[in-house]
């Protein structure tokens, strides 16, 4: 390790209260003198205290830094030379700076998980189709969408206008479903129509359909087809849906 990254460590234990009363009172002789202490201790004190917020207080199992430590008490139990002593002096801070790396790996691991686990999912996008009713360069008679993963459907009028005496009807027209149109429905007096009116239908088939409006006698066709003008149309992806 670098000088940098001892004092890092150094300053992140002081910050964890791990350090003994003599070095801790050496840290902040040194903060009140040194402005890079002072700004690496405010760091680890954000760092940590973002951990301390998010995640809730982990105790590592404590069998095997009680076998290291009862090792070191008994090297230090032991007349040694000085030289000696001092290995054992450093192989503690070593032992102490272990368990601040990895109560610190351990927290962020945590923190992930949470993150992970409940981070709000985004809601699945609807699946909003539109088709345009109209004739050749005329404007817009009606607009259709349909959700269809909810497969509802949503009719209005753009210029299209209430006629006495007749009615529009909505129709769907696919190859699986034979040679012939079929009702989806009639349109009421306010253009409005059941929005469920597609729920027994595939999403697959109705993004293939071709859809019909058809002026009819009031109260729908008589013969179960069309039998008055029509225009058609295609159901589009909107933005953000693909065909």
């Amino acid at each position: 390790m670098t000088e940098r990254d001892d004092l890092d460590m150094l300053v992140a234990e002081f910050v964890l209260g791990t350090l003994p009363a003599s070095e801790r009172a050496h840290v902040e002789s040194r903060r009140n003198e040194d402005p890079e202490v002072d700004a690496l201790i405010q760091q680890w004190e954000e760092r940590l205290g973002k951990l301390a917020e998010e995640t809730e207080p982990v105790q590592p199992s404590p069998a095997l830094f009680a076998k290291i430590e009862k090792a070191l008490d008994r090297v230090e139990s032991t007349p040694r030379e000085a030289a000696e002593t001092s290995n054992v002096v450093a192989l503690r801070s070593q032992l102490n700076r272990w368990r601040l790396s990895t109560a610190i790996a351990s927290a962020a691991a945590l923190v992930l998980v949470a993150i992970l686990a409940f981070q709000p999912q985004p809601e699945p996008q609807a699946q909003s189709f539109v088709a345009v009713f109209q004739n050749n360069d005329e404007q817009p008679a009606f607009l259709l969408t349909v959700d269809l993963k909810e497969q509802r459907l949503n009719i209005r009028p753009v210029t299209a206008e209430p006629r006495p005496g007749k009615s529009y009807q909505l129709w769907i027209k696919a190859d699986e479903l034979g040679p012939n149109p079929r009702s989806v429905g009639v349109l009421g007096n306010d253009f409005a129509l059941d929005e469920g009116a597609l729920r027994n239908y595939d999403p697959a088939l109705l993004k293939e359909a071709t859809f019909g409006i058809s002026v009819e006698p009031e109260g729908g066709s008589p013969t179960g087809q069309p039998t008055g003008p029509a225009i058609h149309g295609y159901l589009y992806p909107t933005d953000g849906n693909t065909p």
